[in-house]
């Protein structure tokens, strides 16, 4: 490893690990204070709260998870494996709840990021929004179907 790269932990594709943190100054412990400030944010939110609460009994795997998974979607470390379309669908959300979403990520992103970073994140976070509210609202108009991922 050269010493202008950074030391990549726990990543099935290093260089390009290595690429994406150099690009967006993100690394595990930015993620795992992003995940952990954001969620605290949710939790608080008259319109998310209820819905989390509702669900999620033990916060401290949940938030391991997430940092896994926006570490997988953010620096393509392949940390996390799971499936987050079926996890989602049957929750009763609505545009107002991934609005509200992203827009809570996206403040958070840009306390606790670089200007790159946060863009990097809030991409991402768009991209998946769009695909968790189309899964969601395609399993309501045709109950039992397989949804789109």
């Amino acid at each position: 490893m050269t010493p202008d790269i950074p030391r990549v932990l726990n990543s099935v594709r290093p260089e390009v690990t290595a690429a994406l943190m150099a690009k967006t100054g993100l690394d595990d412990a930015r993620l795992t204070e992003l995940v952990h400030r954001f969620y605290d944010r949710v939790r608080a939110d008259p319109l998310l709260g209820p819905v989390f609460a509702a669900r999620i009994t033990d916060w401290g795997p949940h938030l391991d998870r997430m940092v896994a998974f926006w570490s997988s979607v953010a620096l393509m470390t392949g940390r996390y494996s799971g499936a987050p379309v079926p996890a989602h669908l049957g929750l009763p959300v609505g545009q107002a709840h991934f609005d509200r979403w992203l827009a809570l990520f996206g403040e958070t992103a840009r306390a606790v990021c670089t200007p790159s970073g946060a863009a990097h994140l809030v991409e991402r976070a768009e991209r998946i929004a769009r695909s968790l509210r189309m899964a969601i609202e395609d399993q309501r108009r045709t109950p039992g179907a397989v949804p789109r991922l």
